[in-house]
């Protein structure tokens, strides 16, 4: 485990007070208002670091899918979100790094890389933007350099009805359903072939069928539940 990263951010394995407080008034939120449901639990390493790769649905997906975990996750989010008073109080202690523009494939991405490599659940939103559609978008190829530098698992994340419960513009969460699934990590086997050089669009063709299933799963949950 990095001393460094350990340090500096805490413990992988406990959230700390902040996020400790956020979680305990956000879960009977979600439970009972938008009757947020998760699973797949099993296939999350219990010791170790993690890649997530989440489907971008609405502003909550990142409460959506940390408030269901013990672990604490580390988003990457654009810079100027820190500089917003009292939000940039609260990503600066909710694990989030910062993501500039400018230097996204070094400073971002290192900090990231190290955290991962301390035990640290990391996710990102492939898709780079918020899809209304409920549909998944087209993955940003920026994801490519953090698969391809760290050994951890990498685990696709599908959402559903996250786009219902908060759409664009709106300013209050509404009374909808949202499912979400952590799927299995993809094959270590096939990771290991496709970041060769060369294969990026096969690579990003995997993570995307694999974040599809996800999601499908997720919906198909959703609208059972929903009959």
């Amino acid at each position: 485990m990095s001393e460094s990263v350990t340090t500096r951010v805490g413990s992988p394995f406990r959230r700390n007070w902040v996020w400790s407080t956020i979680q305990i008034l956000l879960r009977p939120f979600f439970f009972f208002w938008i009757r947020s449901r998760a699973r797949g639990f099993e296939h999350l390493p219990v010791d170790g670091g993690a890649l997530f790769l989440v489907n971008h649905q609405s502003f909550l997906d990142p409460l959506l899918v940390g408030a269901c975990l013990r672990r604490p996750v580390s988003y990457l989010a654009r810079e100027n979100l820190f500089r917003v008073p009292f939000v940039g109080w609260v990503l600066r202690n909710t694990y989030v790094v910062p993501m500039r523009r400018s230097a996204a494939s070094t400073e971002s991405l290192r900090e990231a890389i190290a955290r991962m490599e301390a035990g640290f659940y990391v996710g990102i939103f492939p898709e780079g933007t918020r899809r209304s559609d409920g549909q998944l978008g087209p993955l940003k190829p920026g994801l490519l350099a953090l698969v391809r530098r760290v050994g951890v698992p990498v685990i696709p994340v599908g959402i559903a009805g996250a786009q219902h419960v908060m759409p664009r513009g709106a300013i209050l969460p509404r009374p909808k359903s949202v499912r979400i699934v952590f799927g299995p990590p993809l094959p270590a086997e096939e990771l290991a072939q496709l970041i060769a050089p060369g294969r990026e669009q096969e690579l990003l063709q995997l993570a995307s069928e694999k974040m599809g299933a996800c999601m499908a799963e997720a919906e198909s949950w959703r609208r059972g539940c929903e009959v």
